[in-house]
């Protein structure tokens, strides 16, 4: 009688004996190590990974191009032998670029080996490393990251850059009450225990170009000029024209913008006094325009241009009244611009809605609100990581032909979440991506064509293969 096969619920002894029921059953030992690890990354020529969302590699060469481990080194990031501060921040922004809520969610990834590769790494680290280095991290480091960022995404999503979108975005808190000051939240519709943000947005590209979630409601009225700030030190140069709500800035801080000689378009309170003088006016006071904006909903509107003072603010200003817009009362539209028509300061204005679609975008995909920590700096590294996410899906809609207006989500399921085989070759690395119905887009666009050579791979370029 042939011997019986040892069963997978046996260990083998070191004799080759198989520990039979007298013996203490023993844990299986681990497939894959339990920490991740730079020194174990293995890349081996012929070495091939399978993965679920091989799309990931797509960020690969405009994270390349652009120099991430540089950036990080600029910024001054902590890391360690294990984990060095490039693949830790990419370990958090795979998270952004894979559609996960939280932190927490990285360990659906445990066994991906082909998600640590993309960061440099045997395997991604553990929950409790990513939230930890969140809270290692410093404002200044994310304003280095950002600013370094965007001077590299600049040329090539944004290169005539002229006029920025900013608006703020108050993220819950929902864990015990605790020190935070109360933000009104609009999902709410009352305040509530909130984390104030401000975001940047570049119309024309449709780009968030800069975060801040390290301020209080004391410094809330000079967000407007630590971005003109901000914009100065990446491009040399000052924003042409400026559009924001009328929460954002306050009248002496409009003044302050006017002295750069910077346009700006924003809105004005509309108080009791202000509204009996519109209601005063003629009929024949008012003009009619069309704002032939694609897919607007309000084209037709009537408008009445005039010059204003307000309090705190030297001189006049320019008052531009606008009905039509689907408002019971008349919209103030108020610039330091009297050269252009009244037509296009509410055209410019109109365009301001692109930032608020965008932080849709970032509470839909990116998750921006799925937020449970107090400490601002921690909400700060997201912010920061949620603009860097967006600039790489922007880049790969713009890439791709029929889908330059596409939004993140619509990217992530036809072409980020597919399956394939990553190969490790003697000079490449190689992604064999599943059969899909996309791939022909993709091989078109050519994204890895003149990759340059991946530092935190030691030094190995990315290219495409399609079935």
């Amino acid at each position: 009688m042939p011997p019986r096969a040892a069963s997978p619920l046996f260990r083998v002894s070191p004799r080759g004996r198989p520990h039979g029921s007298g013996a203490q059953p023993q844990a299986a030992l681990p497939e894959f190590p339990v920490t991740a690890d730079r020194r174990q990354l293995c890349l081996r020529p012929g070495r091939r990974v399978r993965s679920r969302v091989a799309g990931l590699f797509l960020c690969l060469p405009l994270l390349a191009q652009l120099g991430w481990d540089r950036l990080a080194r600029q910024a001054r990031y902590p890391g360690s032998r294990l984990v060095p501060a490039t693949s830790a921040l990419l370990s958090l922004l795979a998270l952004k670029l894979l559609d996960k809520e939280r932190r927490s969610h990285i360990d659906d990834f445990n066994c991906d080996e082909a998600v640590g590769l993309f960061a440099g790494l045997n395997l991604p680290p553990k929950k409790s490393y990513a939230t930890d280095y969140s809270y290692r991290t410093e404002r200044a480091q994310q304003h280095r990251l950002l600013a370094g960022w965007v001077a590299g995404l600049a040329p090539l999503l944004f290169p005539q850059a002229e006029a920025f979108c900013l608006d703020f975005h108050a993220v819950p808190y929902r864990g015990e009450p605790g020190a935070l000051e109360n933000h009104y939240l609009p999902l709410r519709g009352k305040a509530g225990p909130s984390i104030l943000t401000v975001f940047a947005h570049e119309p024309q590209s449709r780009v968030l170009c800069y975060a801040n979630a390290n301020l209080t409601r004391a410094g809330q009225p000079g967000q407007l000029l630590q971005f003109v700030e901000f914009w100065h030190g990446v491009t040399g140069r000052d924003p042409q024209w400026l559009y924001f709500d009328s929460k954002l800035v306050p009248y002496a801080e409009l003044a302050r913008v006017n002295e750069r000689h910077i346009w700006f378009v924003t809105i004005r309170r509309r108080g009791a006094a202000i509204l009996r003088r519109r209601q005063a006016l003629p009929a024949a006071a008012w003009q009619g325009a069309v704002i032939d904006i694609p897919n607007r909903r309000h084209t037709h509107i009537r408008y009445h241009d005039e010059s204003a003072r307000l309090r705190d603010y030297p001189g006049a200003i320019r008052q531009v009244a606008v009905t039509g817009l689907g408002r019971d009362q008349p919209t103030l539209c108020l610039s330091n611009n009297f050269a252009v028509t009244a037509r296009d300061v509410i055209t410019r204005y109109a365009g301001r809605n692109g930032v608020e679609d965008s932080l849709g975008i970032s509470v839909d995909f990116f998750h921006l609100d799925c937020l449970a920590s107090e400490v601002r700096l921690n909400v700060d590294l997201d912010v920061a990581l949620t603009v860097i996410a967006h600039g790489c899906y922007r880049w790969l809609a713009q890439r791709l032909r029929g889908f330059d207006k596409a939004k993140p989500k619509q990217l992530y399921r036809r072409f980020v979440e597919t399956g394939g085989v990553v190969e490790v070759c003697a000079d490449r690395l190689v992604v064999h991506f599943d059969k899909r119905c996309h791939n022909p887009i993709l091989k078109e666009a050519g994204l890895d064509r003149g990759c340059p050579g991946i530092p935190w791979l030691r030094g190995l370029p990315v290219s495409f293969q399609y079935p």
